[in-house]
């Protein structure tokens, strides 16, 4: 089993940053490959972003393509998220995810309980 905890979120204005953290307790997360995923009010939850177990390969989806990077530490079982440039539309709960290299929520079989990230024009 793998317990995972975001943190991290809040409220900041359009152009601003924000890094997100998702502690990870269980098993190791260097077993895994790990993803943010987002939720916006009304819509389903859309890929953001995974790296792979060795953090040599990153995936992004183009709407955050050049602003966000995902990284991780497996020494400190912990994943990360800077967000940079933010716009109104990244607002969303933001989900990290632990589980096999993908774009699909079908992929990951563990799930934190998301951070609030709120971006205000």
């Amino acid at each position: 089993q793998v317990q995972l905890v975001e943190s991290g979120g809040g409220l900041v204005q359009a152009g601003g940053s924000l890094r997100l953290s998702c502690a990870a307790s269980g098993r190791t997360l260097s077993n895994y490959a790990m993803g943010w995923f987002r939720q916006a009010p009304g819509k389903e939850r859309e890929f953001v972003a995974v790296i792979s177990w060795s953090g040599s390969s990153t995936n992004y989806a183009d709407s955050v393509k050049g602003r966000f990077t995902i990284s991780r530490d497996n020494r400190e079982n912990t994943l990360y998220l800077q967000m940079n440039s933010l716009k109104p539309k990244d607002t969303a709960v933001y989900y990290c995810a632990a589980g096999a290299w993908g774009i699909l929520p079908v992929d990951y079989g563990y799930w934190g309980r998301g951070t609030q990230v709120t971006v205000s024009s």
